[in-house]
């Protein structure tokens, strides 16, 4: 049932190609909406750019995930922009893997 509603994840057998498949999954979920940004990010932030040294193509969704994490009302920025902003910031990432696939 969960892979019928793409809620499974099969990793590669490789753990830091596991890493890069999960970042893609959950920021594939992010963007269709299927997961909260809070959620997602702070994965991103603490379960996989951790592992991987914090890579450049991940700190976008970093920033997000710290600005989710330490948001307050007296930033003058409201919350949901925020939110915004995490979805646009995987909506970039994937597209980025999908120009880099498109050019191998």
């Amino acid at each position: 049932m969960l892979e019928e509603l793409g809620l499974l994840f099969h990793p590669p057998a490789d753990p830091r190609a596991a890493k890069w498949a999960m970042a893609y999954w959950i920021a594939g979920q992010i963007a269709d909406g299927s997961l909260d940004p809070v959620v997602g990010t702070h994965l991103i932030w603490a379960d996989i750019a951790y592992d991987l040294g914090y890579p450049e193509e991940l700190e976008p969704l970093v920033r997000c995930a710290h600005n989710l994490d330490g948001w307050e009302g007296s930033w003058g920025v409201p919350f949901e922009e925020l939110n915004r902003e995490s979805v646009e910031a995987a909506k970039q990432f994937l597209s980025k893997r999908s120009a880099a696939e498109a050019g191998d």
